[in-house]
C-alpha cells in the first residue's frame, strides 16, 4: 500500500529545509517517547517540527492500517452510505486520507488536542483540493470535552479561539457522525479513564465506531476492553470477530493483523531502514448500531502455502482452529490470494 501522491508530496514539503541529522535525531526522540511514556497522559508531541517528523514517520503506517480496517468494515456493511465522519484524536490527519480513499464521505471532522498536530494536518490536507473542501478541524480533548449527545461544560466547545481552522460545529454543540474513528489514541489513556472515553465515542456514532490500535499485547488489551464494554451495551460487532462470544485466544496471545506499506526515500532516512517497505502490525475493532454481515471466519496468521496445499489458522463462528485446504476445496482459490486478517468463507473446522 502506498500513500496518496498528494500526501507524500506534502510531507516532503513540510520537511524541506531541515538537515537530515536534525530530522533523524527528532525521529529517535519521538520513538523513545512513544515507547516509554505512552499511557501516562503525557503530551508526546508538541513542537511544530516534532509534529512534522511524526507525520513523515508514522503516517504511512497509520494510513495503511486505518485503510485496511475500513476495508473490512465496508465488507461487513457494503450497502451503508457514510456521509459524515468524526475522527477523534486525528493527529496529523491519516484517518481523513484513509476515509476518503474508502468511503469518500460528504464531510470529515477532525478533532485533535495538540495545536501543532492540527497545523500539520491542515497543511497536508491543503495538498488535496477535495479533502481541503470537505474537512474541518477543531481543538478537542477526549479526556475532558463532551462528545455526542453530552451537554458541553465548556461553552466554547469545540472551537479554539487560537485555532484559525474551521470548527466542526460553529454553534458550539457536540457532534455526531455516521462513522466515528479513533486510531492510535486510546492506548494513551489509563484503563479507568478509557472506559468513559469508549462510551463517549460510541455515543457519538450514528452508525459505526471503528477503533484502531497498535498490534501489540497492550494494544489488543485496549481492543478487548472496547469489545467487552460495547457488547455489554448491546452494540453489534462487525469485525474482525466472526462471533460475539468470549474471545477464545489464550492469555499469552493477541489478535493482530499486518499491513505492508511502501517507504519513500524520506521515510527510509528517518526510520534508518534499508528495505523499501514496512510491515505495520495493528489491532482493530468495529461496532455498528445495526446488524452487519460478519465474516464466517477470519484468518489469524499468515497463510502457509506449499505445493497444492494451504494451511490456515482461523477464528470461526463456533470455534478457532487450523484448516488445510487443497486444490479440490471450494475455498482454495480465495485462500491463495488471502492475507492475514482477511475474511474467508466456505470453511469448516
Amino acid at each position: 500500500m502506498e500513500l496518496p501522491v498528494e500526501l507524500r508530496n506534502g510531507i516532503d514539503s513540510l520537511l524541506s529545509g531541515f538537515s537530515a541529522e536534525e530530522l533523524k535525531k527528532i525521529s529517535r526522540q519521538l520513538t523513545d517517547r512513544y515507547k516509554n511514556d505512552s499511557g501516562r497522559g503525557n503530551v508526546l508531541v508538541s513542537r511544530d517540527v516534532e509534529s512534522r517528523v511524526y507525520a513523515a514517520v508514522r503516517m504511512p503506517a497509520t494510513f495503511g492500517a486505518i485503510s485496511d480496517a475500513l476495508t473490512y468494515v465496508q465488507e461487513c456493511m457494503p450497502e451503508t452510505q457514510i456521509r459524515t465522519v468524526l475522527d477523534v484524536g486525528a493527529g496529523s490527519g491519516s484517518g481523513a486520507w484513509a476515509v476518503e480513499e474508502i468511503f469518500s464521505p460528504e464531510h470529515i471532522t477532525c478533532l485533535e488536542r495538540e495545536e501543532s498536530m492540527r497545523s500539520v494536518g491542515n497543511a497536508l490536507l491543503r495538498e488535496s483540493s477535495v479533502l481541503s473542501e470537505k474537512t474541518s478541524w477543531a481543538q478537542f480533548d477526549l479526556s475532558r470535552d463532551p462528545l455526542g449527545n453530552e451537554s458541553p461544560s465548556d461553552p466554547s466547545y469545540p472551537s479554539d479561539p487560537s485555532d484559525s481552522s474551521d470548527s466542526s460545529d460553529s454553534s458550539g454543540q457536540p457532534c455526531t457522525a455516521d462513522l466515528v474513528l479513533a486510531s492510535y489514541m486510546l492506548n494513551e489513556f489509563s484503563k479507568e479513564s478509557r472506559e468513559k472515553a469508549i462510551r463517549k465515542l460510541w455515543n457519538a456514532a450514528d452508525r459505526i465506531l471503528l477503533i484502531v490500535e497498535p498490534g501489540t499485547k497492550e494494544g489488543f488489551a485496549v481492543i478487548s476492553q472496547v469489545r467487552d464494554i460495547l457488547l455489554s451495551q448491546g452494540a453489534h460487532l462487525l469485525a474482525p470477530c466472526p462471533h460475539e462470544g468470549p474471545c477464545r485466544l489464550s492469555d499469552d496471545d493477541w489478535c493482530h493483523f499486518t499491513c505492508r506499506v511502501q517507504r519513500s526515500k524520506l521515510h527510509k532516512l528517518l526510520k534508518e531502514g534499508d528495505v523499501p517497505y514496512e510491515d505495520e502490525k495493528y489491532s482493530y475493532i468495529a461496532f455498528s448500531k445495526e446488524e452487519g454481515e460478519r465474516a464466517q471466519a477470519r484468518i489469524l496468521r499468515h497463510p502457509y502455502i506449499t505445493k497444492g496445499q494451504i494451511d490456515l489458522e482461523i477464528c470461526g463462528r463456533e470455534k478457532n482452529g487450523k484448516v488445510t485446504l487443497r486444490k479440490k476445496d471450494e475455498a482454495y482459490k480465495a485462500a491463495r490470494k488471502a492475507k492475514m486478517g482477511d475474511a474467508i468463507s466456505n470453511i469448516s473446522l
